[in-house]
This record gives structure tokens, C-alpha cells and sequence, in this order.
């Protein structure tokens, strides 16, 4: 005997199905139906998909959408989420179908505007009513992702929408001109209940399951969400609709070993047209998406099918460019990279000193010539910044580069970079590392560098615009760097350093050399 809530609700299923128009249809049906009125599900959902695809305006989506939200609450979970036909294998697959497909029909209800080319962004006015109707959708979805947790028993039907939900969420958690707070919130709320449908810990366990390195992915929806991204992946189409990168550089930076490797074929690609555009942005956002690969993909699926010298090859031509963020996050990679590709110089035994240049050095030899002509500041920042670790993984063959870097040394010393130094403190830093990798080869150059170390102290005593600590810490690096040149000189400094005229220097700097004498 049905309850009085359950009749009401059974009632009120019959009255949203008579608003929708929808009957029953005259063909039979395998199961029991809730009542009399109410069609098999997989008829209801196709003519709803059509509705909403035929809606001729903002008002009918939206009151068709509310509709649906309204069904997914009151109808019985064993009606909408059980097969019609006998046969379980192909009614599960017919339901799953038609599920996907309405909500497919709803997302494109919300769906953004397409570029008409592939040279620019859509103003904010063309996506000032997104957001809106972005949140109905999200609100139905999510009724609906709650109903199917709660169903049990579902996870073949939760596993086929979850693609296509979890990307329509990931579009609108951005903030961008498509979203709005509200919207944002919205899309929040949608991704947390498909979380809680399907029992996922987190945005990285939805994307890959429970995997190991022995084990295939379980119950991870990644190979569905590149299924649903890859027609807008491609060359000639990624370009039109602005949320499909961040979609997509969302997703792969979730994803660690070992599924990173298993999709690396559908993975890499679009992180190759990424990082070969013109726009600095995108070329950005393509470098961080390579830079993920090489980190967290085995180096010998990087170096299968010579995939690690294509990144190569596409990564070193961006060190031409003279935008110095683009810059920074290339070099970054690259240094990670180039292990991938060959043993780093330092690694070689020093019999085998004469051994052919290799990448390490060509790397390292462009970045010093340009570093020689470079007059901007913010580009002289990042290349100081980048070079000590390429000197310090090259070890002792930085021999090959000595006079480039003596170059960018002195030249590099006699510019004031305020407040915080940051590019002189990097070059004591490199000619630290330099002195302690070469320093038989440095015993000629002592004089010059020593020079240029000693005016150095002198120039930043005096300074009184920079700060304290500023001062503090270039005086002690400097002091360091003149330790280093008088060890490897084997103590040849300390008369010249006895004859500096103390009534020319403060006493900061001649604390300073006191202690390079009294410290050897």
C-alpha cells in the first residue's frame, strides 16, 4: 500500500510529466511501470533531450531544465535507474545512452560561444548570459548525481556521464569572464557531488582510479574525459572555444605516474600546440603541461618513439624569444629534460674530457650569449636566476664555457640591480660554483675577477640605497668568491689583499678582507 508521501509524489510525477507533454508510449514495456501514466525511462529521457535540443528560448530551456531537476527528486531511483528490456546487457547500454545523452542536451544548453577564427578572444559581452544558465544546469546535474550515489548499485551509469559532467564543472570552477560567483559555486557543488557519487577521494582518484605500477586504472574516468575533449583538441579547432586549454590543462595536471604514461599518446599533443603559440598565455600554460610530462612520466616512454627530442626541439627554439616569463618556465623544463636525454657532462669520468659538445652545452652557450647582449632587467633576472643550476649540473665541463662566463661575470657585477641584488648575488653564486668545478683553469683569471671583486665591495659599502641586509649578504658572497680565487690560487691573493690602502676602503670592507686572510 503506497504511503501518503509516496502518493503524492507519484501524483505530482504524473502532473510534471502532463506539464512536459510527455505520454507513454504505446509500444509495451518489460517491467512494471510506477503508474499508469508514466512512460518507460529511456522513452522519457530521449523525448526530454529532444525538447531541450529543439528549445527556442532562454525561458523554455531554463523551465525544462527545472523540470528535469524536479523529476530526478521525486521519482523512485528503481524506475529511472533500472533497464527496460530483458536483456540486461543491451537495456543497460540503451540507459547509459540515453543518459548521456540528456545530459550531453543539458551541458550544451550552458555551452560558451565558439570563436569564429582562430585569431583572438570573444568579448565579455558574449558570454554575459552563461553563468545563469550554467548554474540551472549545474543545480539539475547535481540533484540528479545524488539521486544515481544514492541508488547504489550504479556505477556503469555514473561512470558514463561523469566524463561529460566533470568537464562541464572544471569549465565553470574557472574564474573567467564565462563564470560568475555564483556560478562558481555552483560548478564547486556539482564537482563535490560527483565526488561523493561515485565514492572518490579526490579530483586525482576521479581522474585515475586506484592504480599502481603493476595494476591497470580502476574506476577512473580519464580515458572518458580526453574521449570527450578530443575533437576540440585538434589544430584546427582548440583555438575557437577558450575553456577547452584550461579544461584540459586541468585534467593532465592531476594526472601522476603511472596513468600519465598509459595516455601520454592523447596527452602530449595538445601540450605540443599549447606551447608553439604565439600568445605568451598560452605558450605558458603548454610549457607547464611538458614540464608535468617530463616529471612525472618514466624517461624511457619519453625517449620511446624520440618523443624527448621533439620536446627538446620545440622547447630550445622558445629561448629565442624576449618574453621572460616564457623564458623562465622554459629553461626550468628543459633542465629536467635534458637528463632524460643524455647523462649530465659532470657525470663523465675525466678521461673522457674531450668528449663531444652535447645538449647541456648548447643550452648553456646560448643562454651565456644572450645574457652578454641583454640591457633588460627583468630578462637579466631570469637568466641569472636559471644559470647556476645549469653551471652546477655541468660540473667540471664548464671548462668549455670559461671565457663566455667570465664575460657575463664582470659584466654582470658592474649593474646595480636594486632593491634586492637579485641578479649580482645569482652571478656570485655562479662564479662560487665555477671556482669550485674549474679552478685549475681559473688560476689565469684570478687578477681580473679579483679586481672586479674588490671595486664590488667598494661600490656596494657605499651605496646607501640599499637596504642592510642587501648590503650584508653581497659583502659576505663577495668575501667568498675572493676565498675561493685565492684557494685555487694557492694563497697568491694575500699579499695583494695586505697592500689594499685602508684609508681608501670603510671598514666594512676592510673587515671583509681581514677575514679572507685570517680564514684561509
Amino acid at each position: 500500500m503506497e504511503t501518503p508521501r509516496a502518493a503524492d509524489l507519484s501524483l505530482e510525477l504524473s502532473s510534471l510529466l502532463h506539464d512536459l507533454h510527455l505520454c507513454p508510449s504505446s509500444s509495451s514495456s518489460e517491467k512494471p511501470l510506477p503508474s499508469p501514466s508514466v512512460p518507460p525511462i529511456t522513452e522519457l529521457l530521449s523525448q526530454l533531450q529532444e525538447k531541450l535540443i529543439g528549445a527556442s528560448s532562454d525561458s523554455k530551456t531554463s523551465s525544462l531544465i527545472g523540470h528535469v531537476e524536479r523529476l530526478f527528486q521525486i521519482a523512485d531511483p528503481h524506475w529511472l535507474f533500472s533497464p527496460n528490456s530483458a536483456n540486461q546487457d543491451d537495456g543497460w547500454a540503451e540507459l547509459q545512452g540515453a543518459y548521456g545523452s540528456l545530459v550531453s542536451a543539458m551541458i550544451g544548453c550552458a555551452a560558451l560561444p565558439l570563436c569564429e577564427d582562430d585569431c583572438g578572444s570573444l568579448p565579455a559581452a558574449a558570454y554575459q548570459s552563461v553563468p545563469a544558465r550554467a548554474e540551472r544546469v549545474c543545480s539539475a546535474l547535481t540533484v540528479l548525481l545524488g539521486t544515481l550515489g544514492n541508488g547504489g548499485g550504479q556505477t556503469g551509469l555514473l561512470l558514463a556521464v561523469a566524463p561529460s559532467v566533470c568537464v562541464f564543472a572544471v569549465t565553470h570552477l574557472q574564474d573567467q569572464v564565462w563564470t560568475s560567483f555564483s556560478s562558481r559555486a555552483a560548478a564547486q557543488n556539482l564537482q563535490e557531488a560527483l565526488l561523493r557519487a561515485g565514492g572518490w577521494r579526490d579530483s586525482p582518484h576521479l581522474l585515475m582510479g586506484d592504480t599502481s605500477e603493476e595494476e591497470e586504472e580502476s574506476r577512473g574516468i580519464l580515458g572518458g574525459i580526453l574521449d570527450d575533449l578530443q575533437p576540440q583538441l585538434s589544430k584546427g579547432s582548440w583555438q575557437r572555444c577558450e575553456a577547452v586549454k584550461l579544461v584540459y590543462a586541468w585534467t593532465l595536471l592531476q594526472v601522476t605516474r603511472p596513468s600519465l604514461a598509459r595516455h601520454l599518446p592523447r596527452l602530449l599533443p595538445p601540450s605540443l600546440l599549447l606551447s608553439d603559440h604565439y600568445r605568451p598565455e598560452n605558450c605558458m600554460l603548454g610549457v607547464r603541461c611538458l614540464h608535468h610530462i617530463v616529471l612525472h612520466t618514466p624517461a624511457a616512454d619519453l625517449r620511446q618513439f624520440n618523443r624527448a627530442e621533439v620536446l627538446y626541439q620545440a622547447l630550445f627554439k622558445h629561448l629565442y624569444t624576449t618574453e621572460a616569463a616564457v623564458i623562465q618556465s622554459v629553461l626550468s623544463c628543459l633542465l629536467d629534460l635534458l637528463v632524460v636525454l643524455e647523462k649530465p657532462p659532470s657525470s663523465f669520468a675525466p678521461s673522457s674530457a674531450r668528449r663531444k659538445s652535447c645538449r647541456h652545452d648548447d643550452v648553456l652557450r646560448l643562454i651565456l650569449t644572450h645574457m652578454e647582449a641583454e640591457h633588460k632587467v627583468v630578462l637579466r633576472r631570469v637568466y641569472t636566476s636559471a644559470l647556476p643550476p645549469f653551471v652546477d649540473r655541468i660540473g667540471v665541463a664548464v671548462c668549455r664555457h670559461l671565457r663566455q662566463v667570465e664575460r657575463v661575470v664582470l659584466g654582470y657585477l658592474e649593474v646595480r640591480d636594486p632593491p634586492e641584488e637579485t641578479s649580482r648575488l645569482k652571478i656570485l653564486e655562479v662564479l662560487q660554483k665555477t671556482t669550485r668545478a674549474a679552478w685549475p683553469r681559473l688560476a689565469c683569471r684570478v687578477d681580473v675577477l679579483l679586481r672586479c671583486l674588490l671595486k664590488l665591495l667598494l661600490d656596494v659599502s657605499s651605496d646607501r640605497l640599499l637596504g642592510d641586509s642587501v648590503r650584508q649578504e653581497l659583502m659576505n658572497q663577495t668575501s667568498l668568491c675572493i676565498k675561493l680565487l685565492d684557494g685555487c690560487s694557492h694563497g697568491k691573493l694575500q699579499p695583494l689583499l695586505q697592500q689594499v690602502d685602508s684609508s681608501c676602503c670603510s671598514s666594512e670592507v676592510l673587515r671583509c678582507l681581514a677575514s679572507v686572510m685570517t680564514e684561509r
